[in-house]
């Protein structure tokens, strides 16, 4: 008997022992499905990549808010966001760890008036009262950092846990970031000012899709992505107390027409290049907001130096 059903036993006895009998036994909610090894590799290939197979390019759109929570004042609604992500995985064999898979993509995401929709290249600063320049996300690249194989480098077999309701699978992921941000100097061990942030994904698939040997693809999925973090870079907002509060749903897909034609033109316009994913051999380091607002900063002040 599964853990479950189990539950269930235990709990019509306990009815009939303790209340003379209950006139109906509340169904387990979700049951966590546990996979590993070569099972789970393929698995975790649907759920990163959407396939089994290699090179196949797949889109994963998102749309949603973000609000400010500052201490003593109500949350404020500073802007609306469209994002995008393309990725494509490539498929290896390591001959110790046996075969894996690998994911390399870039994503996008606009700032938009939460007001009119627009996108936003001014942000008129409700604290500071200053007019900054809104820098948008443009990550290149967002890969996985290794390969993912059927065993770990201890040699344990790799592992998925997702929930399944009926005919559905979830992957539940938090991730708590802090690691040494690339604006705030060589002494942040002593002096504070670490990235800090959560990222929180809620994905679901299709149960017949994911569980099923010989789909090597699965159809659209549907995605839940909340962050919370300290203020952007770009916004000036120096030592202010407060965070950032994003919220967004979306989809991943591998047909490019899903994704909003508004989308496709503003990627057009500003960033054609994210049309397509890097090469799946792409050995960069990622790219993240305060990395590439790093960048834009240092070049700046080295044109300022050049005579």
């Amino acid at each position: 008997m599964d853990k479950n059903n189990a539950h269930r036993a235990l709990a019509v006895l306990g009815c009939a022992l303790f209340l003379g009998g209950c006139l109906t036994v509340a169904p387990a909610l979700g049951e966590d499905r546990s996979f590993a090894g070569a099972e789970a590799l393929e698995i975790g290939a649907k759920l990163a990549c959407g396939t089994t197979e290699g090179g196949v390019v797949r889109y994963g759109y998102w749309e949603g808010k973000l609000y400010s929570r500052v201490p003593g004042e109500r949350d404020r609604h500073l802007f609306n966001v469209i994002g995008m992500n393309v990725r494509q995985c490539s498929r290896l064999v390591d001959a110790t760890r046996g075969a894996g898979y690998r994911s390399v993509s870039r994503e996008v995401m606009a700032y938009l008036d939460p007001k009119t929709g627009e996108v936003l290249d001014q942000w008129a600063n409700p604290w500071s009262g200053k007019t900054v320049e809104v820098m948008h996300v443009t990550n290149d690249p967002v890969n996985a950092r290794e390969p993912t194989f059927a065993l770990d480098r201890a040699g344990n077999p790799y592992q998925v846990e997702l929930r399944q309701y009926e005919d559905m699978l979830v992957q539940s992921i938090e991730i708590p970031l802090f690691y040494t941000n690339p604006l705030a100097g060589d002494y942040q061990d002593y002096v504070g000012g670490q990235y800090h942030a959560m990222e929180i994904f809620n994905t679901f698939y299709k149960t017949k899709e994911v569980l099923d040997p010989q789909a090597s693809r699965i159809a659209d999925s549907r995605i839940s992505w909340q962050r919370i973090s300290k203020w952007l870079p770009w916004m000036q907002m120096g030592e202010r107390d407060g965070l950032m509060v994003f919220n967004a749903t979306g989809f991943s897909t591998f047909a490019a027409g899903k994704v909003p034609a508004r989308l496709w033109a503003l990627v057009d316009a500003r960033w054609p290049a994210y049309r397509l994913p890097p090469p799946v051999d792409d050995a960069r380091s990622n790219a993240t907001t305060w990395s590439v607002f790093k960048q834009k900063i240092d070049a700046q002040q080295a044109q300022r130096k050049t005579p």
